[in-house]
């Protein structure tokens, strides 16, 4: 066997380790930065490093008594920020093996640098136990060995190692040979970071899908003695008042999605009507001043909803001060038509925003189409029904299947803040209700079992749309 290919070999343990290790920087159970009791346990090795306050959080007092030496905690935060950062060059090192020689022997390089940092620096986490562990209050702070912190450290030794190896086993590059990396491991590493991003931020939160099956009260600790099986799944069903409340929540939600999916040809007709001005400027003034409102938040938008329709904004005082009305009328307070008020909200804020797709897709149509029709006689609306709305519709079919799969998650920020006394009843939709009874009840267990029963149904709902897409125009999305 070629020396090349032993090297190559050598590659496939040493991108598992740089992806494990990479993995370990966001999980709190395997934080060997975690030396106290006193230290959240919600606490990564990526937040010890680059968050001294969260590490620290709950040492105000060991740190007044002389319990824990701030220079301790010091030396944990550093030496997370080198176990952090020879991670990340052995997580580069991995990235960069993908390429020819040279490519490769830089990656040698900074993986073995990177497993050199984090083997000293585990060293410095070593080191800050011991200084814990001789505290005059050792039950006060509870000094910590993680488990983690042999396998973190077995983890760098072996990165060394296989490093090493590398550079022995490798060929060196040719004398003026350049960086050189195929095109498809190129098209890799620029996917990589949204990979990465989808994990951390899609991925790495259904963890927390466990706290349905566990009696768990914020701060408390998940030990099987508080494992209750599917307990509150099945107090959706048997108590009364919460079997009325998701009945309710549902209703407004599914109420809210539907009216949604029955103008979601809005943006479409708005972009075809928007691309039929010829006048450039007056179409682009159009274009960003819809698109705007997409960039402000709810918050704002409820600021400016304020000023216009409450008891001293715009509408009332207009009124009163042309003797049509004797006092102030609140419209926000009003509960009545909550639906149609959320669905002309949304509308505004969204509709440019929600267009820009169908304009690109209208630059996208064959003009040679719109050439054959004239030449046929046909006008301008018979143009835009006949060319441009079969142009857009397979992106509609898309979008709107994607709607029906996501009917359940019609969000949260917008009804949070439009909400009142008066039509808390018709704007609970179901992701406001499990932010109500998850943050403010703190019900945990409660509301991860709603959403997870939510998540079920919007995946039973995109395999339904995507089979009656199948069935209706022999198209799928999946």
């Amino acid at each position: 066997m070629s020396r090349e290919k032993t090297g190559d070999r050598v590659y496939y343990p040493y991108r598992f380790l740089a992806l494990l290790l990479f993995v370990l920087l966001f999980l709190p159970a395997l934080n060997p930065a975690r030396i106290s009791s006193l230290i959240n346990k919600s606490t990564s090795l990526l937040t010890a490093a680059i968050s001294y306050g969260r590490l620290t959080e709950n040492m105000g007092r060991a740190f007044n008594k002389g319990w824990i030496l701030e220079s301790t905690m010091k030396l944990v935060r550093w030496s997370a920020v080198g176990i952090d950062l020879g991670i990340l060059a052995a997580a580069a090192g991995a990235c960069l093996s993908l390429g020819n020689r040279r490519c490769r022997l830089i990656a040698n390089l900074m993986s073995l640098a990177g497993g050199v940092l984090g083997a000293v620096s585990m060293l410095g986490i070593r080191s800050a136990y011991v200084q814990i562990s001789a505290t005059s209050k050792p039950d006060k702070v509870g000094p910590i060995l993680p488990g983690s912190y042999m396998l973190l450290l077995v983890l760098f030794v072996l990165m060394t190692a296989v490093s090493i190896a590398e550079l022995i086993l490798c060929e060196r590059p040719a004398k003026g040979e350049k960086f050189f990396m195929e095109e498809k491991y190129r098209l890799f590493l620029l996917l990589l970071p949204f990979i990465i991003l989808t994990f951390v931020f899609s991925y790495l939160p259904l963890w927390g899908l466990r706290y349905a099956f566990f009696d768990y009260k914020s701060g408390d600790t998940l030990s099987m003695d508080k494992f209750v099986g599917f307990k509150w799944f099945a107090m959706l069903v048997r108590n009364k008042q919460t079997r009325s409340d998701i009945v309710r929540v549902l209703k407004n939600t599914l109420a809210m999605s539907g009216l949604g999916l029955l103008t979601s040809w809005c943006p479409m007709a708005f972009a075809i009507f928007l691309s039929e001005i010829k006048n450039t400027r007056f179409r682009r003034f159009v274009q960003t001043f819809t698109t705007i409102p997409n960039f402000i938040s709810w918050v704002l938008v409820f600021a400016i909803a304020f000023c216009i329709f409450s008891t001293d904004g715009f509408i009332s005082s207009l009124m009163m001060n042309v003797g049509a009305w004797s006092q102030g009328r609140n419209f926000l307070m009003d509960g009545s038509h909550t639906w149609l008020k959320m669905l002309l909200w949304g509308m505004w804020k969204g509709l440019g925003w929600s267009a820009i797709i169908y304009i690109a897709g209208i630059s996208g149509i064959d003009q040679t189409l719109y050439e054959a029709a004239t030449v046929d006689g046909a006008g301008r609306f018979q143009r835009m029904w006949h060319v441009t709305v079969p142009g857009l519709m397979p992106t509609f079919f898309v979008l709107f299947l994607m709607a029906v799969a996501g009917a359940l998650n019609n969000g949260l920020d917008q009804y949070l803040v439009f909400e009142n006394t008066s039509n808390t009843n018709a704007i609970q939709v179901l992701d406001l209700y499990v932010y109500k009874m998850g943050i403010v009840n703190g019900s945990i267990p409660f509301s991860t079992a709603v959403g997870m029963l939510k998540s079920v149904v919007s995946v039973v709902l995109l395999f339904l749309a995507n089979n009656v897409s199948k069935r209706l125009r022999g198209e799928t999305i999946i």
